[in-house]
């Protein structure tokens, strides 16, 4: 098994608990960690045989930027369930979203949360 990650990816949306991060949105921060079997594309050097980064990527994109959702963990599982809807050979997903300087009533950097699923648990 192998892992494909891609890290760093910047969006801006519009979640979180209060009325005024829905309507003013705020910075996130995304890391996935991708488990699938690579040997065929190793072998190949073919995409239609790899876990494609460029679906992976607009499926992150479009669900972070096209819904709103009150909290970090149902973003994340959402994300983690197109994922999985889209690539048959996923075998386990992490994601980590941060939200950059939220409002908290203090300096904070960033708020996050990390999930795991694998496809076991579908």
């Amino acid at each position: 098994m192998s892992k494909i990650f891609i890290s760093d990816m910047e969006f801006f949306a519009f979640h979180g608990h209060y009325a005024e991060e829905k309507l003013a949105g705020n910075k996130f921060i995304v890391d996935v960690e991708m488990d699938t079997n690579t040997e065929p594309a190793q072998k190949s050097d073919n995409l239609n045989d790899a876990l494609n980064y460029q679906t992976a990527y607009s499926i992150i994109r479009e669900v972070i930027t096209g819904t709103k959702s009150n909290l970090l963990e149902n973003i994340a599982e959402n994300v983690l369930n197109a994922l999985f809807s889209e690539f048959d050979n996923l075998e386990s997903a992490k994601i980590k979203i941060c939200k950059v300087n939220p409002p908290m009533g203090g300096q904070i950097g960033t708020v996050g949360v990390e999930i795991f699923k694998s496809k076991n648990d579908l």
